[in-house]
């Protein structure tokens, strides 16, 4: 079973990835300071390859599908707070 990805869907689950990703970084932010749309990598985040093999870890496990480092679509898929969650709103089981 999948769940319904409207961007008001999306909207209320980015909270939620965000503080997943600062949980499982162990990170010294609050959901509210990091922006939605700033890259993971680099300025935004400031998150490197190691830190989205953990994420990706982290949200295989709370939403129930797997994350493959060989997605061609990585990129995309972690391109910012957003866009992770939009992947995550259309793929996720739990």
């Amino acid at each position: 079973m999948t769940f319904p990805t409207s961007p008001a869907d999306i909207d209320a689950l980015v909270p939620e990835v965000i503080a997943l990703i600062i949980e499982a970084l162990n990170m010294e932010l609050e959901p509210g300071e990091v922006d939605p749309d700033a890259p993971l990598y680099g300025d935004g985040m400031g998150l490197d390859s190691i830190d989205m093999l953990e994420i990706s870890l982290v949200i295989s496990k709370r939403f129930g599908f797997q994350m493959r480092s060989d997605n061609d679509d990585n990129e995309k898929i972690f391109a910012s707070p957003r866009a992770l969650t939009a992947y995550i709103a259309s793929q996720r089981t739990q």
